[in-house]
């Protein structure tokens, strides 16, 4: 191995330098204030745990994109976190066991074996929010709403949000008595919008002729609002559930245009993602220029069940360093007070700390040391003078170490 090699980090293992990472941590305080001010309490998960927990419940995705390995003190088999939903779920069914609604936020970096499409991270600092104990659209719409309230913090603009309903496509396969097998296929082929596939896929099926129309149109449900009226005349009949999840979509959207008249919502009714983990509305963000969404979530109801409680839950995530990437975080001005070395000037300490405390940034030099003020991002100097140690601008002459007088 050469030494450049050494200092090599796998692909897809970023590490976050100044001044980015002031920059993160910036927007991480803000979104945590913010998630403070809608009534959501912070947890912070475990970086790996037992898969039994770790997994459960979550479908076979998850499960490739976890890291494993064994536990030395137990022999038992260990995950590290792909994704902190499942544990926030684990946390609400199984160790905070309160009722009502409840509301939880998250940030941390997660680990993952493979990025999200060519080039991706495998270390995202993920950050979200779930809402536990609440099963109607409002719950929803809160979820939505913090999601743009969260891409607005990071002075992301250009939103375009998409809304879809895993319930519309599961209960026609229901309906339709697809089997597991065809089911899985006709799930793929309508993620791709292959719809030369997905009629070739029911022909020999011999579907009654009504399922096979409407599972085949299910990938042409997509577009402006109008969709929603056009879904809702081709599934008149279709079953409550599936007027339910419609009806859903619609007050959604019109909650949507109160609050944001100019946002662009794009409907569509074959989109699955996280379809063996979801169980009603989806909602991802997008901006011009992004083919992954930059925010995403929706509701995945029953998830603690297997914590031995079962709650409905809604909520969402994102990747803080994405939004750092397309968003404008603005640096902090460089301030701070350059300091002399303290040496055995008990005033000089009690001054130092006393502007400390008062929230300044106060560098000492070192003896020896080649710096200067500007260097250290300070635009101010302590200069000991009238006995007494005092601040000022740095455009005086420079400080040298031991008092100036």
């Amino acid at each position: 191995m050469t030494l450049e090699d050494r200092w090599l980090l796998p692909e897809g293992i970023e590490e976050i330098l100044p001044p980015a990472a002031s920059r993160l941590e910036r927007l991480r305080r803000r979104l945590v204030d913010l998630y403070a001010s809608w009534g959501y309490e912070l947890v912070v998960t475990p970086l790996i745990e037992f898969l039994e927990s770790l997994l459960t419940g979550t479908g076979n995705d998850l499960e490739l994109q976890t890291f494993k390995l064994t536990d030395q003190a137990s022999g038992r088999m260990m995950g590290v976190r792909a994704d902190m939903t499942p544990q926030v779920a684990r946390i609400d069914a199984h160790v905070l066991k309160r009722e009502g609604p409840v509301r939880l936020c998250y940030m941390g970096t997660v680990l993952r074996t493979r990025g999200d499409g060519f080039g991706g991270s495998r270390s995202p600092y993920q950050a979200g929010v779930e809402l536990y104990g609440h099963r109607g659209h409002e719950s929803d719409l809160e979820a939505l709403t913090l999601l743009l309230e969260t891409l607005a913090v990071a002075n992301i603009d250009n939103v375009h949000l998409d809304l879809g309903h895993v319930a519309i496509f599961r209960e026609l396969v229901r309906q339709a008595g697809l089997g597991q097998d065809q089911e899985k296929r006709l799930f793929e082929a309508l993620q791709r919008k292959a719809l030369p596939e997905i009629r070739e896929l029911l022909t020999p099926w011999k579907l009654p002729a009504r399922y096979a129309d409407l599972l085949a149109r299910l990938a042409e449900l997509n577009g402006g609002l109008e969709v929603l009226a056009e879904a809702e005349a081709l599934l008149a009949g279709a079953g409550a559930e599936i007027g339910e999840a419609l009806e859903t979509l619609r007050r959604l959207v019109a909650a949507l245009r109160r609050y944001r008249p100019e946002l662009p919502i794009h409907i569509d009714l074959a989109e699955l993602r996280g379809y063996h983990y979801h169980t009603g509305v989806l909602f991802s963000a997008y901006v011009p220029g992004q083919g992954q969404a930059v925010a995403q979530g929706g509701r995945y109801d029953e998830i603690g069940q297997v914590f031995g409680r079962a709650r409905p839950a809604t909520g969402f995530s994102t990747d803080l360093a994405i939004l750092l990437a397309l968003g404008s975080v603005a640096e902090s001005a460089s301030t701070g007070i350059y300091a002399p070395t303290l040496g055995d000037d008990p005033a000089l300490a009690r001054r130092v700390a006393d502007l400390r405390g008062q929230g300044e940034r106060v560098v000492r030099a070192l003896p020896g040391a080649v710096e200067t003020p500007a260097l250290l991002g300070c635009d101010r100097i302590l200069r000991y003078r009238d006995n007494d140690w005092l601040v000022v601008p740095a455009a005086e002459p420079p400080v040298e170490h031991g008092r100036t007088r």
